[in-house]
């Protein structure tokens, strides 16, 4: 049965084979394409090729398909955040058996509405737990912990203040079927 060291092991050969070839390496563009689902109103989430449904509970209106919005976003940080972990291991050749990372936050249902207009919508007092097994001394896992949060995209995007912009291009309206 394969184990994490068995995967870290093969995670360190790649990203040392990744590190002759990084300097040359041009910035990629990801994108993720998301449709509201006429039926239902679910999020369909693409990113290459694959799917991800994000859907909100019945008090917005929801069948809850999946998790909404910002639970995902919870979710994100939690897996960039272990990616990392497993990264900044196999780098360091630190030795890890398990890696468990639990996000919470806060999300106050009256955000924006009268009297609360400057309540944010956006989860707030985010924090995260990482829960790790190994033979690694407390230096070593110190070391690793500050690795990770200089390293982590998702950490850096969600604290570092960034310009993101928006636009709007509509698309010919469907028509309606008249009723008979």
């Amino acid at each position: 049965m394969s184990t994490l060291r068995d995967y870290l092991a093969q995670k360190r050969r790649i990203w040392l084979a990744k590190q002759e070839t990084i300097s040359s390496a041009e910035p990629i563009t990801p994108t993720a394409k998301v449709t509201a689902e006429g039926r239902s109103g679910v999020r369909r989430i693409r990113i290459r090729d694959h799917q991800v449904l994000s859907d909100s509970g019945a008090d917005y209106a929801g069948y809850d398909l999946g998790p909404s919005s910002p639970e995902l976003q919870l979710g994100v940080l939690g897996s960039c955040v272990t990616h990392i972990f497993l990264i900044q291991a196999a780098a360091a050749d630190v030795v890890l058996d398990s890696v468990e990372v639990e996000v919470t936050a806060t999300i106050d249902p009256k955000a924006g509405t009268p009297g609360f207009e400057d309540v944010p919508p956006s989860p707030q007092n985010i924090s995260y737990t990482v829960h790790i097994g190994s033979p690694a001394t407390d230096g070593e896992i110190d070391a690793l912990f500050e690795a990770v949060e200089r390293a982590c995209p998702i950490l850096s995007l969600l604290t570092n203040p960034q310009t993101i912009t928006g636009s709007v291009v509509r698309v010919p309206a469907q028509r309606e079927e008249s009723a008979l």
